[in-house]
């Protein structure tokens, strides 16, 4: 299988995961502002999670660069990938409807974790395939070894206070909005 078909299939899945998110944004019944207003917590989810994806998308894109040849490790390790991210539709909905209670919000973290998780299982089946230059561009990855531990954080922190656990989600996700640019200089050289 070609890196081009691998890429496709990801792409659509990544574009059905959005889909389903927007398709799960609600019309108000009202008029009025207090109508829309009433709306904000499922708004702000959705925000977060629109994010995440685009996160991992752009992200993903760069990993796609980084090796020569797909392998059936390779597949399973990105199908291992798109499921957990196939999952944040459902916590952002269950989180955004019950206005950022705890459990929800802690499960969310953990569909926030799963696919970070996922990610890093990806890079090592790239990792261990033939002419893989990942190894030179990721470097330290502190951002890779701390956000798991931020999720974690979050995820015991949403059970006492869920604005907590939501702080902690954004602070990742402002981590990561800012391209990573390690891949792309290795690859203009």
């Amino acid at each position: 299988m070609s890196k081009e078909r691998l890429a496709a299939f990801s792409d659509g899945v990544i574009a059905i995961i959005i889909t389903i998110m927007v398709l799960e944004l609600k019309v108000p019944h009202g008029t009025d502002w207090s109508s829309l207003f009433s709306l904000w917590p499922i708004f702000l989810s959705y925000v977060l999670s629109f994010i995440y994806i685009a996160i991992y998308w752009n992200n993903h894109h760069h990993l796609l660069h980084t090796f020569k040849q797909v392998n059936g490790r390779i597949l399973w390790a990105n199908m291992h990938l798109l499921f957990w991210l196939s999952l944040i539709p459902f916590t952002t909905g269950w989180m955004g409807e019950n206005n950022f209670a705890r459990l929800p919000t802690a499960t969310y973290g953990v569909a926030l974790f799963m696919p970070a998780l996922a990610y890093y299982i990806l890079q090592l089946a790239i990792l261990k395939s033939e002419g893989s230059i990942l190894a030179k561009a990721i470097g330290s990855d502190w951002k890779g070894k701390v956000s798991p531990v931020l999720y974690l954080l979050g995820i015991g922190l949403s059970f006492f206070e869920s604005w907590i656990g939501c702080a902690i989600y954004t602070l990742v996700a402002l981590m990561w909005l800012i391209p990573d640019k390690r891949i792309e200089r290795l690859m203009h050289r």
